[in-house]
């Protein structure tokens, strides 16, 4: 989490898998916002990616179209890398989640990707339903994504 972004009750959901290249080329193809994530992206759940501003890595603006409950949230997010080569943050502007890609090598052609969301959840019992349902897409969305990454940075 960036210090600051979240201030009440928040949900954080992640997941991870070995993707077979190296963490290298994983990283690439996850911080290419104008050529490659657009490949790994689900599009089940993912539509109009677009740069805004840059398209590599750190000081990117991307929106997006995220698909979700019957209904079509239209995103905007700022890009970080406080660990360039290993760690890429999305925060969204409106909604302050902020989404982190960690990628770490098992050597050779291995990596480990892991994505992990941190978003705020309203208190209460509307919460407590945001939260279990959100969890439960959002593992859907993971495990879509890490396949994808996989089966595209093989090509």
């Amino acid at each position: 989490m960036i210090a600051g972004t979240i201030t009440g009750p928040s949900l954080r959901v992640s997941a991870s898998a070995e993707i077979g290249a190296a963490a290298v080329n994983v990283y690439r193809m996850i911080a290419d916002y104008r050529n490659s994530h657009q490949r790994m992206i689900p599009p089940r759940y993912f539509r109009n990616l677009e740069v805004d501003a840059g398209g590599y890595g750190a000081g990117r603006q991307i929106r997006y179209d995220l698909r979700a409950f019957g209904t079509t949230y239209h995103a905007r997010a700022r890009i970080t890398e406080p660990e360039p080569g290993r760690v890429l943050v999305e925060t969204d502007l409106a909604k302050g989640a902020v989404t982190t890609f960690t990628v770490d090598s098992l050597g050779g052609r291995r990596s480990l990707v892991t994505i992990s969301t941190e978003l705020p959840i309203r208190p209460g019992v509307l919460g407590a339903i945001e939260r279990a349902m959100t969890r439960r897409f959002l593992r859907k969305v993971y495990a879509a994504e890490l396949a994808r990454l996989d089966e595209q940075v093989r090509i």
